[in-house]
């Protein structure tokens, strides 16, 4: 059996392949004296757009200066989607591979492909063959595939000088069951080396790694830590101790460790890879790991942005990674907006006091309460907040489902009426709401747009503040006061975001006026609560 480790390739894409060469050496003699049989350094890639450190293109000028231990193949990785054109196959892989396996440093050349994909790609493995490398393709996302699809690859696998064929847990969905159904299935069409490649998402790694090396695998991979895309994979810590007992042979863990003390849990601690409940509903409804990582790295997604992101693409798929999509997922109300509530018939003409989540709201709870007993304007809450006397709230504004699901039992308890876009909402939200006096105000998301009509609105995100901005200006309100909208530190992407929203509603032509009147690090006009 042999043990791959391809942390430097997987993990970046946490650090964009960023890895310094002190790292490098010091992960090449620690993989080296574990009984570690191959490392993949990175990816050979023509694509040039964005930042990527060396790892993304494991040039012959970066292997030129490394030391490597002599016991260790050295590997890389291309996507198969760089070679999927016939017309520019033979040209690319000339470009990716200028030199012969007898002149290069690196011995390995794996190659990542879709089911889709791997057809066109496969004869790419003639021309590295003729060149002196191995070759090893790895067939990604094949737990949703049927018997006959992984019968066919594999017996058009076997029609090419492979000298390994890998089915990847691309989505971490499977369980040691569905890894013994695929070898079974690969195994009717294919005969030669059989390797697997874990992800982490639901726990699993380290038990279907197991599992597929008892079904007679003889390749298997891990990453140390388990730095990976998404959740990450099988680490490398323990497979080395589950493959030096099945060699009945000693292993030197002492460098291993190290490095992980050293580099890697430093960088876990930063990148914060493993996995966790999301990634968990990632691999159960077979959604790309990557949406899961860039939520997680954009403070802008919260819980329920998350949550509900992950249940829109288990019901449209996600199995394919798109920054469109993910976009387009955050966003929850599709077709024509639809209403039935009018609100000018609460709101025209009328002085609105706005209450945000923010801390303003309670350290100027005095004079808040003062002003709103004083001026009778009517009071707006957003979603659950309660800063302030719950007799002086008038009515409460919420429209993110997730967000209306988790706090459906606060509301009810609540007594205000909620203005919200009922008849817009999933069933169980409805369920969950219908002992609640709701105002059915419709929503549409846009870009760019606000639009402000009787009975629905269009906004530019799904905000509830871009909502509440809309129902307010829809119902012809005289000027609006702000309170506890503090902003949140200059880093923080939700600072921009709804400085923009801010922005693009103020330059409305129908823009009610806004007036914070509690601090606010948002450009907006302002006085204070205290000279109201």
């Amino acid at each position: 059996m042999l043990l791959l480790d391809c942390t430097l390739r997987d993990g970046g894409y946490y650090n964009a392949w960023d890895f310094g060469h002190n790292l490098v050496q010091d992960y090449l003699y620690a993989m080296s004296v574990a009984g570690v049989d191959i490392v993949e350094l990175g990816f050979r890639s023509l694509k040039t757009d964005g930042f990527k450190g060396a790892a993304a293109y494991t040039s012959d000028e970066f292997l030129e200066n490394l030391n490597f231990p002599s016991d260790l193949t050295i590997g890389v990785m291309v996507n198969g989607s760089e070679l999927a054109s016939p017309d520019t196959q033979k040209a690319d892989l000339c470009a990716l591979f200028p030199l012969s396996a007898d002149k290069a440093r690196f011995s390995l050349v794996r190659i990542a492909c879709h089911a889709h994909e791997f057809k066109d790609v496969l004869p790419a493995a003639n021309w590295l063959k003729e060149r002196g490398y191995q070759v090893g393709f790895n067939l990604m996302q094949v737990a949703d595939k049927c018997k006959s699809e992984v019968v066919d690859l594999a017996k058009e696998a076997s029609r090419y000088p492979l000298d390994v064929l890998y089915f990847a847990d691309s989505m971490g969905g499977m369980n040691p069951n569905q890894v013994r159904q695929v070898i079974q299935w690969i195994r009717q069409g294919w005969s030669g080396p059989l390797g697997i490649h874990t992800h982490d998402n639901m726990g699993l790694a380290l038990q279907n790694s197991l599992t597929a090396l008892d079904e007679g695998c003889t390749w298997v991979d891990s990453t140390v830590t388990g730095m990976g895309r998404g959740p990450g994979n099988a680490r490398t810590e323990e497979l080395v101790i589950e493959i030096a007992e099945r060699r009945s042979s000693p292993v030197n863990m002492v460098p291993l460790m190290r490095l992980i003390r050293e580099h890697f849990k430093p960088m876990q601690e930063r990148y914060g890879w493993g996995t966790n409940s999301y990634y968990y509903l990632a691999g159960k409804y077979s959604i790309h790991p990557t949406y899961i990582q860039e939520m997680l790295n954009d403070s802008r997604y919260d819980e329920e942005d998350i949550l509900a992101v992950i249940d829109h693409l288990r019901v449209e798929g996600g199995k394919k990674f798109s920054l469109n999509t993910l976009d387009a997922a955050r966003q929850f109300y599709q077709g024509e907006p639809t209403g039935s509530w009018d609100p000018s018939s609460m709101i025209k003409g009328r002085e609105v006091f706005l209450l945000g989540s923010g801390p303003g709201v309670l350290q100027h709870r005095g004079a808040i309460e003062s002003y709103i007993r004083r001026k009778n304007p009517l009071v707006v809450a957003l979603n659950t907040q309660s800063g302030i006397a719950a007799e002086l709230i008038d009515v409460r504004v919420a429209c993110h489902p997730v967000r209306l699901l988790a706090d459906c039992e606060a509301h009810t308890q609540l007594p205000q009426p909620l203005i919200t876009p009922v008849s817009m909402l999933p069933e169980d939200v409805k369920e969950s709401l219908a002992s609640k006096q709701t105002l059915d105000f419709g929503l549409k998301v846009l870009p760019e747009v606000f639009e402000f009509g009787q009975y629905c609105c269009s906004v530019p995100n799904s905000l509830v503040v871009a909502y509440v901005l809309a129902v307010v200006t829809s119902g012809k309100a005289e000027r609006i006061f702000m309170s506890g909208f503090d902003g949140y530190g200059a880093d923080d992407p939700r600072s921009q975001e709804m400085q923009n929203l801010l922005s693009h509603y103020q330059a409305c032509s129908e823009a009610v006026p806004l007036i914070a009147v509690t601090p606010t690090r948002y450009s907006l006009p302002a006085q204070s609560i205290y000279a109201l």
